[in-house]
């Protein structure tokens, strides 16, 4: 088996869970204790911190650890929307993952909030002409993912947060994705908040962290003891805040040339699919796009059953987001870059990590074209 889903998650790396087995086990201490076993948890706590923040290029009191990218989206735009005073807009886009639509959704809904979303083109990016002219004097916050999960379209983030500040607008990224294999750093990209989840660069399911510029404030989403410097009340997983902070070393570690080598292995596997496969069309931009992610559209078949057939070779992969898995809906994201319900219906996405080459990944390629032209044969 191939396992080419690294975009819904990927496996825990060794060192990760090394680093982790000792607050696990021996230093297993609530870090709000003060005793011997609470104040170890707690030093454990605070290294794991200044790691993700030496990773975002952050003040370690800049980060939040939260439960994953989702709550980390939930808490950066519900939390700046509603501790801003400036106004009731948000502006972002269509094709963001559903924890910030969902969001927005919830401020809008309960909370009187407008939201404005701004366009993208067939290959998934924003032009920074749209995105300026959606912004207004009450713009509370901005929120455009950095790279997207689906189709794998890298954005100009540092172009928008440039527009966003000239209008006093702060604006969040959701750099789930991009961990991994864009560089993270804030001040680069000129982001005020910013999410990563663990589970896409090899820490478990379960932890997450949002950066947020120091002078914003922001409003808890979830309430309690005041822990995380009163953002994000709950005892803190100790353990899952370590093995972060350690993926993202580890991540960091060699990145640009891994990111190099996949760009290229993506690039020959592009085009070998877009030979094999007849009608095949790649979804999203053909250069601004994540080194690991690679999705198509295959008109006349479905992709769910692409899927089935490619399993069954031996190659497991994704029609899209994992976290809308069996809905029969079609991607929200294909229908915003303009694809009707019946092709984006036909998507199938492709994402792997550092450790796959260009060879395994090419002999993957006689398996996507059996499995199009099988399901293409069974509907006519």
């Amino acid at each position: 088996m191939i396992y080419l889903d690294a975009a819904a998650t990927s496996p825990v790396r060794r060192e990760v869970l090394e680093a982790m087995w000792p607050y696990l086990t021996g230093d297993f201490g609530n870090p709000s204790s003060h005793h011997a076993v609470g104040e170890s948890a707690a030093r454990g706590l605070a290294d794991a911190r200044a790691g993700v923040a030496a990773w975002l290029g952050c003040r370690a009191s800049e980060v939040t650890f939260t439960s994953g990218g989702t709550e980390a989206d939930n808490l950066a735009i519900k939390g700046i929307a509603l501790a801003n005073p400036r106004g009731r807009h948000l502006v972002t886009t269509r094709i963001e993952h559903e924890a910030v639509l969902e969001s927005v959704d919830h401020l809008v809904r309960l909370h009187g909030f407008e939201a404005t979303f701004v366009p993208v083109g067939r290959d998934g990016l924003v032009a920074p002409s749209d995105f300026a002219a959606a912004l207004r004097p009450d713009t509370t916050l901005a929120s455009v993912m950095l790279a997207n999960n689906e189709v794998g379209t890298v954005q100009p983030i540092a172009e928008l947060a440039a527009l966003a500040h000239e209008k006093g607008v702060p604006l969040h990224t959701d750099a789930v994705q991009a961990a991994g294999w864009l560089p993270l750093d804030v001040g680069a990209l000129g982001v005020d908040a910013l999410s990563v989840s663990g589970h896409k660069i090899g820490a478990p399911k379960g932890v997450g962290a949002l950066y947020v510029r120091g002078r914003i404030p922001v409003e808890p989403v979830i309430h309690g003891g005041g822990q995380e410097r009163g953002r994000r009340s709950g005892t803190e997983n100790v353990a899952g805040a370590v093995a972060l902070a350690t993926a993202a070393r580890l991540a960091a570690d060699g990145r640009e040339e891994r990111a190099e080598a996949a760009a290229a292995a993506r690039d020959a596997f592009v085009a070998a699919v877009l030979a094999e496969a007849p009608g095949a069309e790649l979804t999203g931009h053909p250069t601004s796009r994540l080194p690991g992610t690679a999705s198509f559209v295959f008109p006349g078949t479905n992709g769910e059953a692409v899927l089935l057939e490619l399993e069954r070779r031996g190659v497991v992969s994704s029609s899209g987001s994992a976290c809308a898995a069996g809905s029969e809906e079609a991607s929200h994201v294909l229908l915003a870059l303009g694809y009707d319900e019946d092709l984006a219906r036909t998507a199938v996405r492709f994402s792997w990590d550092g450790d796959v080459d260009a060879q395994a990944l090419l002999a993957v390629v006689p398996a996507v074209g059996e499995a199009v032209r099988t399901v293409a044969a069974l509907g006519r």
